[in-house]
């Protein structure tokens, strides 16, 4: 079956029905938890859980925060457009929670920090950084609504506040908790929708082999491209060095995720849920790299963006539903609650992050409330933000294409953010001059390349999009969907820039922002803090990364012990081995003491 013989289909009851239950459920987890927290009202209760939760929750919470409708909408598309070579960022998720379970962990779960910045003040000073947290999560909820509304019969600011409305509710409700049980209900619609639209796109190609077959004939599967110039979007190294640094970033020093570390019961808790998480991050990927396949197999002779029949890539997906789906009523609105599910986590994960940093670091520190007065005064944050939420995303319909520079701007402040938190954690004689004027360095170096990649855009030769054909494509045919937008060639296939421009070293891949805002950051803040005096410095051991945090460095010590080879097991050398293992820390062993004296005496 091919894209020119879809026919656009509208939504019926039965999907509504779907949408609103998974807007009610969502609600009644906020009221549940509202109610199971009674005689715990504490601030601490309300953001953290009360640091009694465990992996499997955290970890789903942690996928779901972060695979939200771009995963959904947009990832498929980028498959769709640029190849298969995506999967590759499955290195870069592994690399990145590898270093963070070993780097940033320890160290944010020992000083059960409830604030990102709060670390900073305590290894640094105040004035290193401001207290700020760009608020661009309107753009979650406004993005998907626009993509879905222009495609299906769904009333644009419906959508927009009714998601809205209850992601509010349920945050200012059950606060971490509900946030975290929410994120667990919504991952599993999340991944019925995907498997919605796989499953009955195989079905109309007529199986996996026909659509891999299509892919391998459309130049899709590109995974081999190890090119290493630094210009080029996406090639193994540009996504697996630059993508571990990014989502470094993410997973490591992002306020929401950091919450949901310390809410875990132990830090054994805290490292299952993250590689637990690498599991859930992975599946989504393999989903969203097998999605874009299927689209291209669909719309392989007739390009729905090309032709004009949707106005940008991320409205291919919900095009493909309209088309296929609706002979099965419930399953667009699966597909549409799917949608929504990932903005809704993404959004009441901000909600949250906002309500507690502002508690944290600027309300807290200036009050003597009580804890129930705390208590209340979070609800009352939450219920602020979730309304600043959705007022940003009514300000993000009328900037349009102002949106997605401002957007990058805000992932290219990130990689000096995460240059200090590294100079922090991994050198102890940085001082706070090295910490300020490295955040400014990394700042300036990471401006004037994201700055510069807007303003000189990269040409079709680094970003290297894919060919696209319409030749199938039958436009006198019959589509219940309708266009204003005349067919029109797509915008990365027709950008001209002249040859000083294509070859400006202001275009490097996006996915190199944070790495360079971090090199930046570290080099000048080390050469700061040894010229000012850090080594002569004390610092509270705690702030930094200690050997013995890691599992790498038992590992290895474990392993010198067996290439050494086995020392003779006495009494002496059990009690030292029981009072120095990590796995008996609390325990003594004295073999001596725990023999009966009658044992001591063997006649022979």
């Amino acid at each position: 079956m091919s894209g020119d013989s879809l026919v656009a289909g509208s939504l019926v009851v039965a999907d509504y029905v779907v949408f609103a239950l998974m807007l009610v459920v969502s609600a009644a987890v906020g009221f549940y938890y509202a109610w199971d927290s009674r005689g715990r009202e504490s601030s601490r209760e309300f953001l953290t859980g009360g640091r009694r939760l465990t992996a499997l929750p955290v970890s789903l919470s942690l996928t779901a925060s972060f695979m939200s409708s771009i995963t959904v909408l947009s990832n498929p598309a980028d498959v769709y457009c640029f190849g298969a070579i995506f999967v590759f960022f499955s290195l870069a998720y592994t690399l990145s929670i590898m270093v963070v379970s070993e780097v940033f962990l320890p160290v944010s779960y020992r000083l059960s920090i409830t604030s990102a910045y709060e670390y900073l003040e305590m290894r640094f000073n105040r004035a290193t950084l401001s207290k700020k947290m760009i608020l661009y999560t309107g753009i979650v909820i406004y993005g998907p609504a626009l993509a879905l509304s222009q495609v299906v019969d769904l009333n644009l600011w419906g959508g927009i506040i009714s998601t809205g409305a209850v992601c509010t509710l349920y945050c200012t409700l059950g606060g971490l908790k509900a946030v975290i049980w929410t994120d667990v209900f919504q991952i599993g619609i999340m991944i019925a929708g995907f498997l919605s639209v796989i499953i009955k796109a195989v079905i109309l190609q007529g199986g996996v082999s026909t659509i891999i077959s299509d892919a391998q004939q459309g130049g899709r599967l590109n995974f081999w491209d190890f090119d290493i110039n630094p210009l080029r979007r996406h090639t193994f190294w540009t996504i697996t060095i630059g993508g571990t640094f990014a989502w470094i970033v993410v997973n490591g020093t992002n306020q929401a995720q950091i919450q949901r570390y310390v809410a875990c019961k132990s830090i054994t808790h805290a490292r299952v849920a993250l590689f637990i998480n690498l599991l859930g991050l992975c599946i989504f990927l393999a989903s969203s790299v097998f999605a874009g396949l299927c689209l291209f197999s669909v719309f392989k002779n007739c390009d729905p963006w090309t032709a004009g029949l949707v106005s940008t890539p991320d409205q291919l997906i919900p095009y493909l539903v309209m088309g296929t789906l609706t002979s099965h009523p419930g399953l667009p609105g699966l597909f549409l609650a799917a949608v929504y599910s990932g903005a809704l986590s993404t959004v009441s994960s901000s909600i949250n992050a906002l309500a507690t940093v502002t508690l944290e670091d600027l309300i807290k520190p200036h009050t003597n409330m009580s804890e129930k007065h705390l208590y209340w005064m979070s609800k009352g944050l939450s219920f602020f933000y979730g309304v600043l939420c959705i007022s940003f995303a009514g300000l993000a319909s009328v900037m349009g294409g102002m949106m997605q520079a401002g957007a990058s701007i805000s992932g290219i402040l990130q990689g000096p953010v995460l240059g200090v938190f590294l100079l922090g954690i991994l050198f102890p004689f940085a001082n706070s001059k090295g910490g300020f004027l490295g955040l400014v360095s990394g700042l300036v170096a990471s401006l004037c390349v994201g700055v510069g990649s807007i303003i000189y855009p990269s040409p079709p030769s680094m970003t290297r999009p894919l060919p696209l054909s319409t030749e199938g494509c039958n436009f006198t045919g019959s589509f219940n969907w309708t266009t204003t937008a005349p067919p029109t060639e797509p915008s990365f296939s027709i950008t001209t820039l002249n040859s000083d421009v294509e070859g400006n070293w202001h275009s490097p891949s996006y996915l190199y922002f944070s790495l360079i805002g971090t090199v930046a950051a570290i080099s000048v803040g080390l050469i700061v803090s040894l010229i000012t005096g850090g080594l002569s410095e004390r610092v509270d051991s705690r702030l930094t990364l200690l050997k013995e945090d890691t599992i790498s460095y038992h590992l290895f010590k474990l392993f010198l012990d067996k290439v050494s080879g086995a020392k003779r097991i006495t009494t002496n050398s059990e009690k030292e081995l029981g009072n120095t293992n990590m796995a008996f820390c609390d325990t003594e062993m004295d073999l001596k003491s725990s023999i009966p004296d009658n044992t001591m005496n063997v006649s022979h």
